[in-house]
């Protein structure tokens, strides 16, 4: 178990040690130090009222990145995922829920990681590392489905 980390889950069939297996993997990849994360598998509608109250944003999306920190490898931030667009975007990229599970966790971790999604040539490069860390990982554990 990652020591700081807590992972909350609307979600049933998420299992939470393997969340801590995947962040543990990512934290000595990286070398980081967690002060503080929380991982939350959220239902849709929670996530775009965070998305609305705290960024200012009318839209869906799949995950939301809060950063307290103020050094890049040490981790002190919240993470919120939408477990029912994971599934839609499991469907829709005929991947494995828990993959997709996978690229979401590893997706924010490369945002607290400076990692940026906002332009083309960002976005690249992110999904690039995101394709990079599945593959090494061989990432597809997360839920049972």
């Amino acid at each position: 178990m990652v020591k700081n980390l807590q992972v909350f889950s609307q979600d049933k069939v998420i299992k939470k040690s393997s969340v801590h297996k995947l962040v543990s993997l990512l934290k000595n990849e990286y070398y980081l130090t967690i002060q503080s994360l929380s991982i939350s598998f959220i239902k849709s509608d929670d996530l775009i009222e965070v998305n609305k109250r705290y960024l200012k944003h009318d839209y869906y999306t799949d995950i939301i990145t809060f950063n307290y920190s103020k050094k890049l490898k040490e981790i002190d931030a919240e993470i919120l995922i939408s477990f029912e667009d994971a599934q839609l975007n499991a469907e829709r990229f005929h991947v494995s829920y828990g993959n997709e599970l996978s690229r979401l966790i590893i997706h924010g971790i490369l945002h607290l990681l400076n990692f940026d999604d906002s332009d083309t040539v960002s976005k690249k490069i992110m999904k690039k590392e995101e394709k990079r860390l599945i593959n090494k990982f061989n990432f597809a554990l997360l839920a049972g489905k």
